[in-house]
């Protein structure tokens, strides 16, 4: 059976009225007057969540969400504040309050929080323990249908020594996978080398790739071995192979051919035994049309060819990649990770990611490093992330408090002037949006601002 939701009010009908209200939206509900009421019945009852009136007779209800929260204790707490202490409301979500409502309740709005408020607390459970739950391949993790036909493949492939193809775009885990098909190979003893093409100078690339003798060119004072020899018995991982010069990729096809490679200078060829991994985020087949592109090279190469795909695609793997992404971070900086607000979760959940999994870890670095006292907070986030619009409608819309969407908000009555204002602050100054927020015509709030500029 569900824990009960804890109602801790002073007003004998608000009371009343939010435990009728909630009781008939299918929750179990129980009442007390006070926080010190509220405390007894913690000791001795599981409690889902808090719902409390700031102001009490007694221990008011900040210092019983301070207490709460310096205890360790996780319950869902709503935050009850009347007309004119919106500042004390969001130094309520400061301490560790999931929501707040004012004065007078719209129970619509009631219902919205209590709903949102549990999801999300639930969600975050499910992120706690989701490593024990997901699947993950020498460090990808995904376990989405997609990401787990990928690891199959991935693991078959490794057992040969035939050159492989990764395709994805950028930030997506080329060079990851690469190294997982490494390790999972024959191989796996053997050096893994890395290079990305796109970083060489195209005059460097033949001695960069097959070593040089001594004097083969001005300045080349000694011999020096080049990739190939480096990754000798091992894998070679070229990463943006659609950077390499048509010159290097008919060497390379021939490397691939043969199996034998000759130093810049050498007069005679030496055997190699590499396994070729390459990887790129262009379009190959459209840069075979404009001629810079081998075509025998690429058919070479895409016999085996595996496809990384973009986050959007992945549906279901961001719940694992942020708990996978919060704890290797937390280890590597050493800053245990013990709660991350609602509203930076809902952020991460909902962000579209343009740049792939590199986005998402970046910005899970960025906040580790930012987070205090064990909360990884909304405001840790990068701006992008903490204020993007999400394209999918959820019920997280109406939920966000300095933040993107809501009708959460109160109306334009409940605080005049210092509401439209924060509303613009929090919308980035987009009026539709602010309009929406807060339930007004955009001429309404057009006529309002220029009464306050007046």
């Amino acid at each position: 059976m569900q824990a009960p939701i804890l109602i801790v009010e002073d007003d004998p009908a608000i009371l009343e009225l939010l435990e009728e209200e909630l009781s008939d939206a299918g929750y179990s509900t129980q009442g007390v007057e006070s926080a010190e009421d509220a405390i007894a019945t913690l000791s001795h009852s599981q409690v889902e969540l808090i719902i409390s009136d700031v102001r009490l007779p007694g221990i008011s209800g900040m210092t019983l969400l301070e207490n709460l929260r310096r205890d360790g204790n996780p319950v869902g707490f709503i935050v009850i504040t009347a007309f004119g202490t919106i500042e004390q409301a969001v130094e309520a979500l400061k301490i560790g309050a999931d929501d707040f409502l004012t004065k007078p309740l719209d129970l619509e709005n009631v219902r919205e929080s209590v709903f949102r408020v549990l999801e999300n607390r639930r969600l975050a459970s499910r992120l706690a323990n989701i490593d024990h739950q997901g699947a993950s391949f020498h460090g990808l993790v995904g376990a989405s249908e997609t990401m787990q036909s990928l690891f199959h493949d991935a693991s078959r492939l490794a057992k040969s020594d035939a050159p492989i193809l990764i395709l994805g775009e950028s930030g997506t885990g080329k060079e990851l996978l690469a190294r997982a098909i490494h390790a999972e190979s024959p191989r796996h003893s053997a050096p893994f080398v890395a290079v990305n093409c796109a970083s060489i100078p195209s005059e460097l690339m033949e001695s960069e790739f097959f070593g040089h003798v001594k004097g083969a060119f001005t300045g080349a004072s000694e011999s020096r071995q080049g990739l190939f020899q480096a990754a000798s018995g091992g894998s070679l991982f070229l990463d943006e192979i659609g950077e390499m010069s048509p010159a290097l990729q008919a060497k390379l096809l021939r490397a691939l051919q043969e199996k034998t490679i000759r130093a810049v200078g050498a007069e005679k060829e030496e055997n190699v035994d590499v396994r070729i991994i390459a990887a790129t985020h262009r379009d190959l087949e459209e840069e075979i049309k404009n001629e810079n592109f081998r075509s025998d090279l690429f058919y070479r190469l895409e016999t085996f060819s595996l496809r990384i795909p973009p986050l959007r695609e992945r549906e279901g793997d961001i719940e694992q990649l942020v708990a996978s992404l919060i704890d290797k971070h937390a280890e590597a900086q050493d800053k245990p990770i013990q709660r991350v607000e609602p509203l930076a979760l809902q952020a991460l959940l909902t962000y579209s990611y343009p740049g792939n999994v590199r986005e998402l870890e970046n910005a899970i670095m960025r906040a580790v490093t930012l987070a205090e006292d064990g909360i990884l907070s909304h405001a840790d986030l990068p701006e992008r992330i903490r204020h993007h619009e999400d394209d999918k409608p959820s019920l997280a819309d109406s939920s966000v408090v300095d933040g993107d969407n809501g009708n959460r908000w109160p109306r334009l009555e409940d605080v005049e002037k210092r509401y439209i204002q924060k509303v613009l602050e929090a919308t980035g100054g987009n009026k539709r949006r602010t309009a929406d927020i807060l339930g007004i015509a955009r001429k309404t709030l057009y006529r309002r601002l220029e009464e306050d500029e007046s």
